[in-house]
C-alpha cells in the first residue's frame, strides 16, 4: 500500500449530519485532491476500528475507537489507538483539529509540519456541555496548556473566523505569521434555491443545529409566541441534543402556548436537511451573547447554508455574522438576546415578500462569491504553500 503524504486526524465521527463533519469532509476532498491522497483518521461509530476505506476520490479513511463513560476516557481510548495507528509512519504534514487528538502529534519528529485547525477550544465550549466544568481549576490549567502547547508546536494554525485569530492572537500570543482565516463553505449545488409556492399553515420558521445553549434556540420558541399574535406561523427546530435540552424547549413551548406550532426532529443528512429549507420561509441564527460566540468567534454554517439556500436569514448582529455579510442586505441582524427585535424582524419579512426575496438572492450571490467550499479549499492550499507544502514537491 503506498502512503500518502498528508494525514488528516479529527476527533469526530464522519460522515456525520452535523456541521464539522460538513467541514472535515470539504477540507478532506481538497487535501485528497490538491496531494492525490490523503489519509483521513476519525473516530470510529462503533466499538471497533475499520478497515482503511476510500471514502471519497484520494480520501483514504479509517475509524478508530473512542470508548469509555466520560469524555476524558474517550479521549485517551482514542488517543491510545491513534499513537498505535502512528506507529512507524511518517507524513509530510499531519492536520488536527483540536488538543483531543493534536497531543500525540507533537512528539512525531521526522520534519512534518503541524496544521492547527482551531474551530473552538475546549477551555471556552466544554463549560457548556459539563455545567460546573469551568470551577474546576487544575482541569481548565490542563486544558489552556495543552492548548498552548499545540499553538506552539504547530507550523500553521487555520481558524473560519477573523474573530477567532484576533482571539488567538491577542488573547494567547500565538504569532500572527502562523495564523490564517479560511472562513466555511458551502455546496452550493446542494443548497440553492427551490420553488416555494407557500402553505396555508402559514409563515414557516426552521432554526438547524445543535440545540446547545450558545445557539439562542429558546429565543425563536420566545419570539414565536409573540409572531402568532399577529401572524400565523410555525418553528422547526431540527438538530442534535440532549434530552433535558429537547424537553426544556417543548417544555418552554407548553408554557408558551405554542407547543402545537413548534416542531422537533433529529439531525439530517444534508441533502434531505436543504430539501427541507426548501418549504421555509425564514432561518433563525439566534447566536446568544457569550464567550464561545464572541471572544472565541466562529463561522457558522446555519447562516451560509441558509443564504445559499435562497431563505432570508435573521440573525444576532455578532462580529462573526457580520463578516459573512451586511445587515439588510444579506440578512436581517438583530440585537442579541432580544426576543422582541427576532419577533419584529419575522414580521417584517412576513408583510414584505418582497424585501423578503431580494435578501434572499443578494444573500446567495454573496455565498456564491466568498463562500463555496472550492474558495475555502483554495485559502487552504496558498496556506499550505506558505509554510512550504507544495502539491508539486513529490508529485
Amino acid at each position: 500500500m503506498q502512503g500518502s503524504r498528508i494525514a488528516y486526524v479529527s476527533f469526530d465521527t464522519v460522515p456525520a449530519p452535523k456541521g464539522a463533519a460538513t467541514h472535515i469532509e470539504a477540507f478532506a476532498r481538497t487535501l485528497g485532491a490538491t496531494f492525490k491522497g490523503v489519509e483521513l483518521v476519525t473516530v470510529a461509530s462503533g466499538t471497533e476500528s475499520t478497515a482503511r476505506i476510500e471514502r471519497w476520490p484520494g480520501v483514504f479513511h479509517t475509524e478508530l475507537p473512542a470508548l469509555g463513560t466520560t469524555l476524558i476516557d474517550r479521549v485517551l481510548c482514542f488517543r491510545q489507538f491513534l499513537a498505535h495507528w502512528l506507529a512507524g509512519r511518517t507524513f509530510e504534514s499531519i492536520q488536527f483539529r483540536s488538543i483531543f487528538e493534536g497531543l500525540p502529534l507533537l512528539d512525531l519528529g521526522g520534519g512534518g509540519k503541524l496544521v492547527f485547525e482551531v474551530n473552538g477550544l475546549p477551555s471556552i465550549e466544554l463549560k457548556y456541555r459539563y455545567p460546573g466544568m469551568e470551577d474546576d481549576r487544575e482541569l481548565m490549567r490542563k486544558l489552556l496548556a495543552q492548548e498552548q502547547r499545540c499553538f506552539e508546536k504547530s507550523d500553521l494554525i487555520v481558524s473560519p473566523s477573523s474573530v477567532t485569530a484576533h482571539y488567538l492572537i491577542s488573547a494567547r500570543g500565538v504569532p500572527a505569521e502562523k495564523v490564517r482565516v479560511i472562513p466555511n463553505g458551502v455546496d452550493t449545488e446542494l443548497f440553492r434555491p427551490r420553488l416555494h409556492a407557500g402553505d396555508a399553515q402559514g409563515w414557516k420558521m426552521i432554526y438547524f443545529g445543535t440545540l446547545s445553549s450558545w445557539q439562542g434556540v429558546e429565543l425563536g420558541v420566545r419570539a414565536l409566541a409573540q409572531i402568532r399574535l399577529q401572524v400565523a406561523a410555525s418553528l422547526l427546530i431540527v438538530g442534535t441534543g440532549s434530552g433535558r435540552e429537547r424537553d426544556g424547549l417543548m417544555q418552554l413551548a407548553a408554557k408558551l402556548g405554542v407547543a402545537a406550532h413548534v416542531t422537533m426532529i433529529p439531525a439530517l443528512p444534508r441533502a434531505e436537511l436543504a430539501e427541507l429549507l426548501g418549504a421555509a420561509d425564514v432561518i433563525l441564527a439566534p447566536l446568544t451573547l457569550n464567550d464561545r460566540n464572541v471572544v472565541q468567534g466562529c463561522c457558522p454554517l446555519k447562516i451560509l447554508e441558509g443564504m445559499a439556500a435562497g431563505v432570508p436569514v435573521i440573525a444576532s448582529d455578532l462580529p462573526v455574522v457580520r463578516e459573512l455579510g451586511c445587515d439588510g442586505v444579506h440578512f436581517l441582524l438583530v440585537k442579541a438576546g432580544s426576543v422582541d427585535q427576532i419577533a419584529q424582524a419575522a414580521l417584517r419579512l412576513a408583510r414584505d415578500r418582497v424585501l423578503a426575496a431580494r435578501i434572499a438572492e443578494q444573500a446567495r450571490a454573496q455565498v456564491l462569491v466568498n463562500h463555496t467550499w472550492d474558495r475555502s479549499g483554495e485559502l487552504l492550499m496558498g496556506a499550505y504553500a506558505e509554510v512550504g507544502i507544495n502539491r508539486s514537491s513529490r508529485d
